[in-house]
């Protein structure tokens, strides 16, 4: 794809994350003009011109970047990604308050700049800080949300693929709650191509799956960042990617369906809290789509789902 014409994107934090999505919307031209924030500025001044010096190679994109709030002005995308890393062994939630408190200051002075952008917050606990960020900005709930589980979906489809012989964009499968570790796969509408999973026979001889299969792919899954973790101290290539390809479907006002975190009214009984389920993303931010369907037993793990995140976020208020 060639960036969208005169389009902006910022990403704010240039860690591993930040940078990384950076990266990826250069690479893959997710914008036309790409800004890297971060109050750390000699770090962030290295990472812009290391990316600046490959724009040979990058298309019609080009990368400016620094410490002042400045470089984020007229953004039409914001993607926040600063905050404490994840350490090995400490879970997502436990880096809420702190994070909390970084996304409180820095959105009204974002917004300020940028009053028309839509905001994609990465950060972790992303569902609660989505929560945070919706509110300390007034924006409407569409126009706020987290990258949700739009990664660990794609981690979902590529172990399908794998196992069952098949091309990852012919798995069609969600994951859906929160980004973390009471997520879980929405098997009742899980295909490869149009054959419901269970029914799907692999072409290489290997037997159909089977209900433990599929709940040890979804144990696998929910634990894939902190086998990431251990092994290199952060997940951010894959992250990066999936920023990026939420980025473009605002951009490019796709209307793509994405399991994004927004803060829910009444969905399935959960209002208040963000969570991921399939959404509508488009230039206007995101939209749920409240026919989806769950069986009784998912009910029962978004309502469990909602219910973790809401003691988190109560426990920073």
């Amino acid at each position: 794809m060639s960036a969208i014409e005169n389009s902006k994107l910022t990403v704010v934090g240039a860690g591993a994350v930040g940078s990384s999505v950076a990266y990826a919307a250069l690479i893959r031209e997710s914008a036309r003009h790409v800004a890297l924030y971060d109050i750390a500025a000699a770090r962030v001044e290295a990472e812009v011109l290391d990316l600046a010096h490959g724009s040979q190679f990058t298309g019609t994109s080009d990368i400016i970047g620094g410490a002042d709030l400045d470089v984020t002005n007229d953004s039409h995308v914001i993607v926040i990604t600063a905050g404490a890393a994840q350490k090995p062994g400490q879970t997502r939630t436990d880096l809420a308050g702190v994070n909390a408190g970084i996304l409180r200051s820095l959105v009204p002075s974002l917004l300020e700049r940028s009053p028309d952008a839509v905001f994609v917050i990465v950060t972790n606990p992303a569902d609660v800080m989505a929560v945070v960020a919706q509110e300390v900005s007034g924006l409407p709930r569409e126009r706020v949300f987290s990258s949700g589980t739009v990664l660990d979906t794609s981690r979902l489809r590529w172990k399908l693929g794998q196992r069952a012989g098949v091309s990852i964009s012919s798995v069609h499968a969600y994951i859906v709650g929160e980004h973390g570790d009471t997520e879980f796969p929405l098997w009742s509408h899980a295909t490869i191509g149009s054959v419901p999973i269970l029914d799907w026979q692999p072409l290489d001889g290997q037997p159909k799956f089977t209900v433990d299969e599929l709940d040890q792919i979804a144990i696998d899954v929910r634990d894939a960042a902190y086998k990431v973790i251990q092994g290199k101290g952060a997940t951010n290539y894959a992250i990066g990617l999936s920023g990026a390809r939420i980025v473009e479907a605002i951009l490019e006002d796709e209307h793509a369906v994405m399991p994004v975190s927004t803060v829910l009214e009444d969905f399935h009984g959960v209002s208040g809290m963000a969570l991921s389920v399939p959404c509508v993303v488009s230039a206007a931010g995101a939209v749920p789509i409240h026919e989806t369907s769950f069986s009784e037993h998912e009910l029962e793990l978004f309502h469990r789902s909602a219910e973790a995140l809401r003691q988190v976020a109560d426990s920073i208020r």
